[in-house]
C-alpha cells in the first residue's frame, strides 16, 4: 500500500527549508515510513486524541523532537499541514488549532 503525501500552504514547506540537511534526511525517512509502511509504528505516526480528525508524524532527532500535523483525504491521502520543534510534554493547542483551521480551508477550497 502506498500513501500519497502531499502539502498544503506553506507551513510545511518553509520549517522544512529552514532546517539542517540531516534534519531534511529525517523528515524524509519518516515521511517515506508513512508513505510506504501498511501499519506505521506510534513512534512515528500518532492519532491525536480529541482532535477533529489530526494525525501527527513524529520525527526525533538528537536535539530536537519535532511534530508534522497532517490529516488524511480520501483514505490514503495524507495532507501535511504545519510542523514545529515540540518543546513539551504535551502537543501544542495553537499547532492542534492551526492544523484543524488548515484542514477546513483545505476542504472547502477542494470542494469549490
Amino acid at each position: 500500500m502506498i500513501r500519497k503525501v502531499i502539502v498544503y500552504k506553506e507551513y510545511f514547506a518553509d520549517f522544512y527549508k529552514a532546517q539542517d540537511e540531516k534534519v531534511r534526511e529525517k523528515i524524509g525517512y519518516v515521511l517515506d515510513l508513512v508513505r510506504f509502511e501498511r501499519q506505521v509504528s506510534k513512534k512515528f505516526f500518532k492519532y491525536l486524541e480529541n482532535t477533529d480528525g489530526i494525525y501527527e508524524v513524529r520525527v526525533i532527532t538528537t536535539f530536537k523532537s519535532i511534530r508534522i500535523l497532517c490529516f488524511f483525504d480520501d483514505g490514503d491521502l495524507i495532507v501535511l499541514a504545519n510542523c514545529f520543534v515540540k518543546k513539551t510534554q504535551k502537543t501544542s493547542k495553537k499547532e492542534i488549532k492551526l492544523a484543524e483551521k488548515l484542514k477546513k480551508e483545505y476542504l472547502k477550497d477542494k470542494n469549490n
